[in-house]
């Protein structure tokens, strides 16, 4: 059969010159949506870390997220063994596999002492950060509002955008311990509010939740018919000596929540993408439904990793992040730096003195130091005036970056001067 594309190719270049001869533009732009996207959070850093390795500077880099330490050998073993199984080269199963449901259901039960029964499902998801960002899409209509914590993960509001809902920041303020004070919303806002995202422990705030706040959530949540979506990426981690906590512990809470679990950051494997949602059976198989619609699934040999994952013993795993917290806050709090400090994740959270923009912050400090923080403007509005520590570099590096700050003298008092004159 003779291929069109040829004629439809040479079709399309002559309306193209036939639009151009009249004066008009032919221009292919995005949609309205995309344009609403907020820019990307690392795009100035990047290219002041550029400038800084053209002059030869040494970079200490507290800036993403992502786990230094490589994957535990075991699971790494798995996936290897996995992968050549001929059987696991197919398409995987769009809702997980039986053996990774599985495994998942274990970890609620083991670790959250949540049963996933008749009540409750679970599903695969790409990495929970391409969970997440489907939720609006999959829950809401147009003009429906998404309750986004400011400050937050990026992806909540993006999310919101690209599904033509409306997002409405839900303000965590360090007076409130960086917790959601759902008693100030307004009527009119709850009236047409579809879902509320959370995430604690807090991406960047480190703050953590009790039991009781989130029994509280829960009940108002069900009182005003809106789905809670909480990430709990960062489910482990935490300093305050507290177990781990789920939404689902509540009573009830499946009916109004889908929580989302990250193998990233607790088991060091961020570039494998995978991760499991839990909630009530209706929206769990609502949400896996339209899912198949856009991918495949989570490769097969991938699951076997995560299955492995799931069932692994990680008592005393985060004893690395502990010492590495334990040094930067010390050093911080010995040049009068005003640390917050939260007990959750593996990000520290520090208010620069008023008026200091934390952009202007973290581009000077890369420029004199060469030391990489996250500016906390790119969080939202609510995250300006902080900046965030990841503490996924080792011991040695946040020493090295103390004794720099040490020798520039940034005490918190010269700061402004600093950043309007530079260092000498």
């Amino acid at each position: 059969m003779e291929n069109s594309f040829p004629r439809f190719t040479v079709h399309m270049e002559e309306v193209a010159l036939k639009e151009k001869r009249k004066g008009k533009r032919v221009v292919v732009s995005a949609s309205e949506r995309v344009s609403m996207l907020p820019p990307y959070l690392f795009a100035q850093i990047d290219r002041q870390k550029e400038a800084a390795l053209r002059k030869g500077m040494e970079l200490i880099d507290f800036g993403i997220g992502d786990p230094d330490l490589p994957t535990p050998e075991h699971i790494v073993r798995e996936a290897m063994a996995a992968v050549q199984d001929p059987a696991n080269h197919r398409y995987p199963r769009g809702e997980g596999s039986p053996f990774f449901k599985e495994a998942a259901r274990h970890w609620m039960r083991e670790q959250f002492g949540v049963a996933v029964d008749e009540n409750l499902d679970v599903g695969a998801v790409i990495g929970t950060k391409e969970g997440i960002a489907h939720v609006p899409n999959f829950f809401c209509n147009p003009g429906d509002i998404v309750l986004v914590p400011n400050p937050g993960y990026p992806v909540y509001r993006a999310s919101a955008i690209l599904a033509d809902a409306v997002p409405v920041d839900l303000p965590l303020l360090r007076s409130n311990d960086f917790a959601p004070d759902i008693g100030a919303i307004a009527g009119e806002v709850l009236a047409s509010t579809r879902l509320m995202f959370l995430n604690y422990p807090n991406n960047p705030t480190g703050a953590v939740l009790t039991l009781d706040q989130m029994k509280e959530i829960v009940e108002w949540a069900r009182r005003e018919d809106i789905l809670i979506v909480s990430d709990n990426s960062y489910s482990h981690i935490r300093f305050d000596g507290r177990p781990p906590a789920s939404f689902l512990q509540i009573p009830g809470a499946g009916d109004v929540c889908l929580e989302f679990h990250s193998l990233s950051k607790t088991f060091n494997m961020t570039g494998w993408r995978i991760g499991f949602i839990v909630g009530g059976t209706k929206l769990v198989r609502t949400f896996m439904g339209a899912k198949e619609n856009i991918d495949s699934g989570v490769f097969t040999a991938v699951q076997k990793a995560g299955e492995a994952a799931l069932r692994s013993n990680i008592a005393g795993y985060f004893d690395i992040y502990a010492r590495r917290r334990e040094i930067l806050v010390e050093g911080l709090q010995k040049l009068d730096w005003d640390v917050c400090m939260s007990p959750g994740t593996f990000y520290v959270w520090v208010k620069l003195p008023r008026e200091t923009q934390s952009m202007t912050f973290a581009k000077k400090l890369i420029a004199h130091t060469g030391i990489i923080v996250t500016p906390g403007s790119g969080f939202g509005t609510y995250g300006e005036g902080y900046v965030r520590f990841a503490l996924t570099i080792p011991e040695d590096s946040i020493h090295q970056a103390i004794g720099r700050l040490e020798q520039k003298e940034l005490f918190s008092h010269r700061i402004k001067a600093w950043l309007k004159k530079g260092m000498r």
